[in-house]
């Protein structure tokens, strides 16, 4: 972003100019994948997957991808994509995890299960919250990750943490390897895309690289996050 009438947003000034300063900066020829942070309600979504389409002809861009996008909104980018002979997105970064499922799973998950998006989901510990660090009578930290994961320090979001707990427990691993094992076996998941501030930090979430989860843990887990 920067100051002026084409700081921010997805016009196709604004996508050239911020391609080009992220391939200055990254020291690189080309991005492996160009994501959308969010809509542009102010821009036809035909401008912007036309800027797309002259960056990847020109070798800057290989592939394109939406962030916070609704189901609407994907939809039209896809249609217009197809009819128009333009790049369409290959992937979908929503916010999703297992106290936040409602936005994604709602609409989207069967939407990018069908038109084959990769899902990349962000915040898939819920600001820290799914690596049971946050409990019951336990005072908060003084941190701004505390202060996020507050919203779900209810009933609910505790109701989560104890299963975890048991599926952890019974697997010998840890409660943030169990939540992220749990969001690959969502539709069209491909990654999830994890936070680590220390070693520490990235040991306890590594584990779910090679965690399959059982249909009866998924099904207990699906049960403890059903509404959110």
């Amino acid at each position: 972003m920067w100051d002026g009438p084409d700081g921010e947003g997805l016009s196709r000034a604004h996508i050239t100019r911020a391609v080009e300063d992220s391939l200055r900066r990254l020291q690189v020829d080309t991005i492996d994948l160009y994501q959308c942070h969010s809509p542009d309600e102010n821009t036809p979504i035909e401008e912007t997957l036309t800027a797309f389409a002259e960056l990847i002809a020109a070798g800057k861009v290989r592939y394109i991808g939406a962030s916070n996008y609704s189901a609407a909104q994907l939809s039209e980018a896809l249609r217009v994509a197809d009819e128009k002979g333009l790049p369409r997105f290959a992937s979908l970064q929503p916010h999703h995890n297992l106290v936040h499922r409602a936005e994604y799973e709602a609409e989207l998950a069967a939407l990018c299960e069908r038109e084959r998006l990769g899902v990349i989901p962000y915040s898939p510990l819920a600001g820290g919250f799914l690596t049971g660090k946050y409990r019951t009578g336990v005072a908060l930290p003084k941190s701004r990750r505390a202060g996020n994961a507050k919203r779900y320090m209810n009933p609910p979001g505790f109701a989560v943490i104890d299963a975890l707990d048991v599926v952890a427990q019974s697997r010998g691993t840890t409660i943030a390897a169990v939540a992220l094992a749990w969001q690959m076996t969502r539709p069209a998941v491909t990654a999830s895309i994890i936070g680590a501030n220390t070693p520490e930090q990235l040991a306890d979430l590594l584990p779910a690289t090679e965690l399959q989860l059982t249909p009866d843990e998924i099904t207990t887990l699906d049960a403890a996050g059903a509404g959110t």
